[in-house]
């Protein structure tokens, strides 16, 4: 089987198909000609084709049935109509009917050159596009709801499905926007848990009190407006699994009460003197180093390590880029489903710019971004035109010049300021990561941190897609609540 594509040509000129011939063989295309409509299905049967050129008018049949039948055995294979007696209504109906393109005789050698050309990179993406659903559904580039096939995200797979029947507590790290909360559910579907709850405790968004109310209920007359006696969530997760996003966020008080339940696997209701017996699996996600949150007496060790018995590091997406093409596919389907349209394809081009994109936001950006192109796509090819500017080659980190002036400077003042212009501009190099950022000054990211509440420093935000989530990703760690899924 050759490598170069295949045209089928379906005409019962003689002179055209030798024409088309010539013309499509010196252009590097291998040609397969039929002087029938019969002749041309048996020829399609029997081999690969690329894209058909088919007249009209055949001997045998009407071109419009042939495309019917071609239609029925390979729709996404591009078919040109071409004839001698052209009229608009044919045309309409043509293409109504699925044709790619269409020629009237005499036709341009350049335009049929051309439309071939896009007729065929179309088939390609196509194709491509069909192998990428059906790698997603391999079990070995999708699990549960987690998309890819690289080593780092596999090795994830493989600690879940290992650890997943235990009822050991789970820690979970990665950086915002890298599915913190959707292995967390991996976790649950592949125990023993499945059947029963699975709540999420969203960490940190509120008082003490009233965290620990809803952690573990109150009864009545606890505090001013406990009207009624409340199950709290360790309650309603009895025999299922409590996720806790963003971990790092509970005050100390509550980290305490925290502890005890996961010893003892027991608690009181607020207010209460009932010890409350549950069966409960904990699972926690953070964004931020634990362990430098310990040392800095920000959280209790003796918690740390009662949750760091299963320890998963989530990849970022500029460590697992290979499944960026994956991810895409999954996207596009998810949201062209959604939007009610059409099925749509990437152009190279569109795929070359995600793919040089290092996505400080991970993967909760890149499907913010193929949202948006779905919603704004008017035809079935998503372009560059709609990836937003941002989404570009990698910034260089440039550092703010030292200039010694004639007079001299104020060492302790100019050394502060210059510390703070390279911290503002390693941030907007990464894109307001402070773990990148730290990378490219060689420095701790805890230390970063320091120095960033230090001199109060905000962050510029890139531009974006307009979506709250985008912002979301780039501000400081500890600035604000963030979501691991």
């Amino acid at each position: 089987m050759t490598d170069s594509p295949v045209v089928l040509v379906i005409d019962d000129e003689e002179i055209i198909r030798e024409a088309l011939e010539a013309l499509l063989g010196a252009d590097g295309y291998t040609v397969v000609s039929a002087g029938t409509a019969a002749a041309g299905l048996e020829a399609l049967a029997a081999r690969r084709v690329d894209a058909v050129l088919l007249d009209l008018m055949l001997p045998d049949r009407d071109g419009m049935e042939v495309l019917e039948d071609i239609r029925r055995i390979d729709d996404e294979l591009p078919v040109v109509m071409i004839t001698a007696f052209g009229t608009i209504e044919s045309a309409v109906e043509a293409t109504k009917q699925g044709a790619f393109h269409y020629f009237t005789k005499p036709f341009k050698n350049d335009d049929v050159l051309v439309v071939l050309r896009n007729a065929i990179e179309r088939r390609r993406l196509v194709l491509e596009n069909r192998e990428l659903r059906d790698r997603l559904r391999s079990d070995t580039h999708r699990f549960d709801d987690i998309i890819g096939g690289s080593a780092k995200i596999r090795a994830v797979y493989d600690l879940v499905a290992r650890a997943a029947p235990s009822r050991a507590t789970v820690l979970i790290q990665g950086e915002s926007g890298t599915g913190k909360e959707l292995v967390a559910r991996a976790f649950h579907r592949r125990s023993a848990r499945a059947d029963k709850p699975f709540i999420t405790v969203n960490s940190g968004n509120l008082p003490p009190d009233l965290l620990e109310s809803n952690l573990f209920g109150h009864v009545k007359g606890a505090f001013t407006g406990a009207v009624y006696p409340k199950k709290g969530l360790f309650e309603l997760a009895d025999k299922g699994t409590i996720f806790f996003d963003e971990i790092g966020n509970i005050p100390l008080e509550t980290q305490a009460k925290l502890l005890r339940v996961i010893q003892e696997r027991e608690f009181m209701r607020l207010g209460g003197v009932d010890t409350i017996k549950v069966d409960v699996r904990i699972i926690a996600a953070t964004n931020v180093d634990l362990r430098a949150m310990t040392r800095e007496g920000r959280f209790r060790e003796d918690l740390y390590y009662r949750l760091n018995v299963i320890f998963v590091q989530l990849p970022a997406l500029r460590e697992r880029m290979d499944d960026i093409p994956l991810l895409v596919q999954h996207f596009l389907d998810k949201f062209i489903e959604e939007s009610r349209k059409p099925a749509m394809i990437l152009t190279p081009a569109a795929m070359d710019r995600l793919m040089s994109y290092d996505w400080p936001g991970n993967v909760r950006e890149l499907e913010n971004v193929i949202e948006r192109a779905v919603v704004l796509c008017g035809d079935r090819e998503i372009d560059v035109d709609l990836i937003p500017d941002h989404v570009s080659a990698n910034p260089v980190f440039e550092a703010p010049d030292a200039v010694i002036p004639p007079e001299g400077i104020h060492f302790r003042e100019v050394i502060i300021g210059h510390e703070r212009r390279y911290i503002e501009a390693a941030l907007e190099a990464a894109g307001g990561v402070q773990k990148k950022a730290a990378e490219l000054l060689h420095i701790k990211a805890t230390t970063l941190n320091e120095m960033i509440k230090r001199y109060d420093i905000r962050p510029r935000r890139r531009k974006g897609t307009g979506d709250a989530r985008d912002d979301e990703t780039l501000e400081p760690e500890g600035a604000g609540e963030t979501s691991g899924g």
